[in-house]
């Protein structure tokens, strides 16, 4: 989208007003965001703010510094630790993700929602792929169904699987 005051760069500030019950979008670029005069509220674009900020802000969320306290851990590999890790937010090396593999899941849930990379894939193309992976999807609920004894719950799970297994 492009700036509304200049009509040159990309908009990257997006602004909605509702002011008696009238709504008003302003869609502008830093430039113009900095130069606005109606927005009354104060913007510091030359504010830090890298993935290393984010992941240093939400690393350790809900979780116990107790824990990290008893035991430091580093990599085999490249000799980086875990609290390296959570100062520049960047691994060393590859096997920095076997090293921190316990610390490192919980981070990767909270941030993406799950710790397996699923990807887009276009509909006209990926129509097995996209059956594939609720097949995968429904017997991880199959199984989480079964632990609880959802036995009902489960043999419809089951159906559901056997008539996508047909059309693969």
């Amino acid at each position: 989208m492009i700036c509304e005051k200049c009509n040159k760069r990309e908009a990257t500030i997006h602004l909605t007003e509702i002011i008696n019950g009238k709504k008003r979008e302003l869609h502008l670029c830093e430039e113009c965001a900095n130069k606005e005069k109606s927005i009354n509220f104060n913007m510091d674009f030359d504010m830090p703010f890298s993935m290393k900020d984010i992941l240093s802000s939400i690393i350790d969320m809900g979780i116990s510094n107790d824990f990290y306290k008893v035991e430091e851990f580093v990599c085999s590999e490249c000799k980086e630790s875990y609290t390296r890790f959570k100062e520049i937010g960047r691994l060393g090396c590859y096997k920095c993700y076997d090293a921190f593999k316990e610390q490192l899941i919980p981070v990767i849930k909270r941030i993406q929602g799950s710790t397996e990379h699923i990807g887009k894939v276009p509909k006209k193309i990926g129509g097995s792929l996209r059956i594939k992976n609720e097949i995968k999807r429904l017997k991880n609920e199959l199984n989480k169904a079964v632990e609880r004894e959802e036995f009902e719950k489960a043999a419809q799970i089951r159906d559901k699987i056997r008539e996508l297994e047909k059309q693969i």
